[in-house]
């Protein structure tokens, strides 16, 4: 049995978070830049060569890319044979706080989601999606700070088997379609198939902080995500939407088994920052 301190949990997700509204990692950073040399018109240049200037500021100075620096999402994954000794949820959450308190972040989190409305006035609470792993020691946390702006473009749509991929195609081209502008094109768009309603839900959102540039392993994926990219690259929103044949640097499609009778589809969209961050203790 390893045991780790609830303390090294909260400065780690502490220095992730402030890691991943800072910095954008190098994978998209590169799809930027390529995307800069492929695009001939000169509005979408522009918008290409303002968003790469503003993560260049944004890592010299250490300041948020975006002002809206999001709700916090972690995906834990814990070994069986590790111990935290102190409150593992209680240390997330601290963390989270201590993160946006000194990084001065802005606070965007209401605590009620209808009536009152009252800002948390520390981003909390964070989001927190545990998993067990045997025969396993270590800690392995991925934060990812979720703006609003891409979140609410999103959509998960129950649909029944007889939708086939055409069905699942049409419904992620369309959801970008009818995004537009909103979610900060160029976007990363992270795909959910299978599983239940929230299942899907949370694949999609994992499925935004694969590597881009990285290969499906299940080839029938890869064509789909080919094929997918292909066409909401032709819808021409373009960066910033102001036209061009970057709306999106890459579609990651993830799948889970599921039931019969139904193909729970999920799209979730992240901004061109595709802010998030990883380690391990």
């Amino acid at each position: 049995m390893r045991i780790i301190q609830a303390s090294e949990v909260e400065a780690l997700i502490k220095q992730l978070i402030l890691d991943a509204e800072f910095n954008i990692g190098d994978d998209i950073r590169s799809a930027l830049q390529t995307a800069l040399l492929r695009e001939t018109t000169a509005p979408a240049r522009l918008a290409l060569e303002q968003i790469l200037e503003n993560q260049r500021i944004a890592a010299s100075e250490q300041t948020p890319l975006c002002q809206d620096t999001g709700m916090i999402v972690v995906f834990a994954y814990l070994g069986q044979d590790v111990h935290i000794d102190g409150g593992f949820e209680e240390a997330i959450q601290s963390g989270a706080r201590s993160a946006f308190h000194e990084g001065y972040l802005r606070a965007s989190v209401v605590a009620d989601p209808l009536f009152d409305r009252i800002n948390t006035r520390d981003n909390s609470p964070a989001i927190i999606h545990l998993r067990l792993l045997p025969d396993d020691d270590n800690l392995r946390l991925l934060v990812i700070p979720k703006g609003f702006g891409s979140e609410n473009m999103s959509a998960i749509r129950m649909f029944p088997p007889s939708a086939g991929r055409d069905g699942v195609v049409d419904f992620i081209v369309d959801t970008v379609r009818r995004a537009g502008s909103k979610p900060c094109p160029p976007t990363i768009i992270g795909v959910g198939i299978g599983g239940t309603f929230e299942q899907c839900a949370q694949i999609a959102k994992l499925a935004t902080a694969r590597r881009v540039g990285s290969i499906n392993p299940d080839e029938r994926y890869a064509a789909l995500e080919s094929e997918c990219l292909e066409r909401v690259n032709a819808l021409g929103i373009g960066p910033a939407g102001y036209g061009g044949i970057t709306t999106a640097l890459a579609v990651h499609i993830s799948c889970v088994p599921t039931h019969i009778a139904g193909m729970p589809v999920a799209v979730n969209i992240v901004c061109h920052a595709s802010r998030h961050s990883e380690g391990s203790l």
